[in-house]
């Protein structure tokens, strides 16, 4: 071990962490027992010796990536296991190992950790709707059962922003945006202050660069000054402070990061000059009782400005932020911000999760949050409407607002607090009680009086839900509900009240959208009980009823029925194709030159068959791109093998004949102008069981412009799902790559390609 820290610092000339120097240390130090220590020590190496020889983009060796993510993930105060997770994660993408292997030497929740890991690194939230849809939904579940896999891959993430000069412009505006977008919305749910204010920054960085670099400047011009007028305010706060009996933690300036300058200033219509809390002052106490105390001498020190005091501790965040905020007129008549809170409170403000019981690493690693883990209702809710949102849009939009943290704080008759979208209404909140409330709502009361139901609450409103047994959900509060859940449980009662309404208004809509003619026989069809299956549902009813109600859209229907259609043609066209095992020659010459080569104009696939009749060999089916023979038969012709096929080893030597593909570097056409044609191959995949996971791999084969021939799906109980597909391909290099993006699934267990004979 520590020849590897002395190889790593001269000839790569990274500077290992001291924690990790420590860890080293200890060990090597034969006299003490720690477990902790080792098993970060030997992940360490363990990734050392598997990455060397790899260098990133920056021309650094490939280690100091994983070095960092462990590190972040330290300074969160991650345990061994997550710290194990860090030096690991990329292993079993970038090199040969297993999470076999991995669970062997470091055990099953290291093990979990770099797999679940792995698995959210092959997401793309830029896709098609439908499939980014599916990766946000696989996310959540990955959460759900151990939610530190997302605190690796944020570490992961954070990282890469922070090298992200190396790639290309267009791929750095890509990642920017998903980080953006996705990830830093996560930090921020999970409570995680010093991630999420860092990749803003970053994303902002390579989304507006002009605008980074002009915020920045300024910031950077006003410094000096801005910090002079704080630190007399700090010195005015300290004497006040001391006067009044009340210890104080720490006591400081805080910068504002730069892209929440930004927002500011476009949300607001502001030029940078008119942005006055540009910096803050920080006031870390004891105890909640001094934070109180702490505003009173604030208020009688400085004069405070209406409308910008936020008692964040008496109502926390979702993500059990607490605070005091508060902006006062400061010293030469300059506003400032200030935040007043306890170290504890402090801790969960910087690492969030990471401040309570995320980390130990003890017993189960499951998540199953509890009614009071109200930091976590978000990520529940998520999970509940996994089940019930088919629509793919909707889903990812009731994602986002989710993600993006924009709530008003209401109150029942009890006291109790409820958190809701902002722009929330009576219903929304009726709903939010229970689905029950809110399919019964009469009416609303907001603060003791009488208002309408699609009145947008505000902060501190107290609201009471009045019922009636005979009152029944509208389709017009659909219009003005916004948050999913009330929106989707609206939908469930009309499901379920208004069936024959729904499936006569879903027949309706469909027929407006495809025409009339052949209209009942299409319903009836078995194209339209596959498109009925594509969209989650069991039967051609069903997803009428959904079209009614308005859970899936005309236009995704017909996009699938048009899919169909031209799959049955393209069966139709293979079904009319000449059989060319049915061939037949008259004669052959006894003797075939083995010496055949194409010429400059041969239209032929197939070199060294000149003027003869020949046919690919059923048993194996060879493609361009693979090594092949030709074997004499006496009635077929030649038939064209490929080399490894287990029937040619049988055939006498006399009887075969050299060939080769007439293919030009692989790109599909002949020596002359014509292309060559498509070859079917056989293909079983094993698959995890779930819904849309056949959808999944047909779009993937579609982005690949690959035809599907024929396919069929078998299933068992408690099994892989195994799924037999024939492909068109142009040659060997197609179906490789084909192949690999198949095997990027999460889902696919094993991929291989079958014969005839099979």
């Amino acid at each position: 071990m520590d020849a590897i820290a002395q190889k790593t610092t001269t000839e790569y000339n990274i500077s290992l962490p001291r924690w990790l120097a420590d860890c080293i240390e200890i060990a090597n130090d034969p006299s003490v027992e720690n477990e902790d220590a080792e098993l970060i020590a030997s992940a360490f190496q363990f990734a050392y010796n598997l990455h060397e020889g790899q260098y990133r983009r920056s021309g650094e060796p490939y280690i100091a990536h994983p070095v960092a993510v462990a590190g972040l993930i330290r300074d969160l105060g991650g345990g061994s296991a997550m710290i194990a997770a860090g030096f690991l994660h990329d292993i079993v993408e970038d090199t040969d190992t297993t999470c076999e292997e991995i669970e062997e030497k470091f055990g099953e929740s290291v093990r979990h950790l770099v797999e679940g890991v792995t698995k959210l690194s092959k997401f793309n939230f830029s896709s098609k709707t439908e499939r980014a849809a599916e990766n946000f939904r696989r996310m959540f579940l990955a959460m759900a059962k151990d939610i530190r896999v997302i605190v690796v891959k944020l570490a992961d993430r954070l990282h890469n922003m922070r090298t992200l000069e190396h790639l290309k412009p267009e791929k750095q505006k890509q990642i920017a945006l998903e980080t953006r977008e996705i990830f830093a919305p996560l930090a921020n749910r999970l409570g995680i202050g010093r991630f999420k204010w860092e990749l803003e920054d970053l994303a902002f960085k390579y989304l507006e660069p002009q605008a980074f670099q002009q915020i920045r400047d300024l910031v950077t011009d006003r410094r000096a000054d801005r910090e002079a007028r704080i630190n007399e305010l700090i010195a005015v706060l300290h004497q006040r402070f001391q006067d009044a009996g009340i210890e104080v933690e720490e006591l400081k300036g805080r910068p504002k990061h730069l892209y929440g300058i930004y927002q500011k200033m476009h949300q607001q219509q502001k030029e940078f000059e008119e942005i006055y809390d540009l910096a803050g002052v920080r006031v870390i106490l004891k105890t909640r009782e001094d934070c109180y105390r702490a505003l009173a001498v604030i208020h009688d020190a400085f004069k405070p400005i209406p409308g910008r005091f936020k008692d964040y501790i008496g109502l926390p965040k979702p993500n059990r932020y607490q605070s005091l905020h508060t902006t006062v007129i400061g010293i030469y008549g300059k506003p400032i911000e200030m935040q007043i809170r306890t170290l504890e409170m402090h801790h969960i403000a910087e690492y969030g999760i990471a401040a309570h019981w995320l980390y130990k690493e003890s017993g189960s690693s499951d998540f199953k949050p509890t009614a009071e883990d109200e930091k976590f209702t978000w990520l529940r809710q998520l999970l509940e409407w996994q089940n019930d949102l088919k629509d793919a849009q909707e889903y990812i939009e009731s994602i986002r607002d989710n993600l993006f943290e924009d709530d008003v704080f209401v109150f029942t008759p009890q006291g109790d607090v409820v958190a809701l979208s902002r722009g929330a209404t009576p219903v929304d909140f009726a709903y939010h009680i229970h689905t029950e409330v809110g399919n019964h709502i009469k009416g609303a009361r907001v603060n003791g009086s009488w208002t309408v139901l699609d009145t947008p609450l505000k902060n501190g409103d107290i609201v009471e839900i009045i019922t009636s047994k005979n009152s029944h959900p509208s389709l017009d509060w659909l219009n003005f509900v916004v948050t999913p859940s009330a929106r989707n449980r609206i939908r469930q009662w009309y499901k379920r009240s208004h069936r024959e309404e729904n499936l006569a208004r879903g027949r309706s809509m469909l027929e407006k959208a495809v025409g009339k003619a052949g209209f009942e026989s299409l319903l009836k069809s078995d194209r339209m009980q596959r498109v009925a299956e594509r969209s989650n549902y069991q039967t051609v009813e069903d997803l009428l009823a959904a079209i009614g109600y308005g859970e899936i859209t005309t236009n995704s229907v017909a996009s699938k029925l048009r899919e169909e259609s031209l799959q049955e043609e393209e069966l139709e066209k293979a079904e009319q194709k000449p059989d060319l095992e049915e061939e037949r020659v008259q004669s052959l010459p006894k003797t075939v030159s083995r010496s055949s080569r194409p010429t400059k104009n041969n239209q032929s696939p197939i070199a060294g068959v000149e003027g003869l009749m020949y046919h690919r060999a059923g048993c194996c089916s060879p493609i361009p791109g693979e090594p092949i023979l030709g074997i004499v038969t006496r009635t077929k012709g030649i038939t064209i093998h490929r080399q490894d096929c287990s029937n040619v080893e049988q055939v006498n030597s006399d009887r075969v004949i050299p060939v080769h593909w007439n293919i030009v570097n692989g790109d599909g056409k002949t020596n002359g102008n014509g292309r060559s044609p498509t070859y079917t191959v056989d293909v079983e995949v094993e698959v995890i069981d779930r819904v849309g996971v056949f959808r999944d791999i047909l779009a993937r084969l579609s982005d690949q412009h690959i035809n599907v021939s024929n396919a069929s799906v078998k299933t068992g109980k408690d099994k892989p799902a195994l799924i037999t597909l024939s492909i068109e391909v142009k040659d060997h290099q197609q179906m490789n790559s084909c192949f690999n993006r198949i095997k990027q699934m999460t889902d696919v267990l094993k991929l291989r390609r079958i014969d005839q004979g099979e």
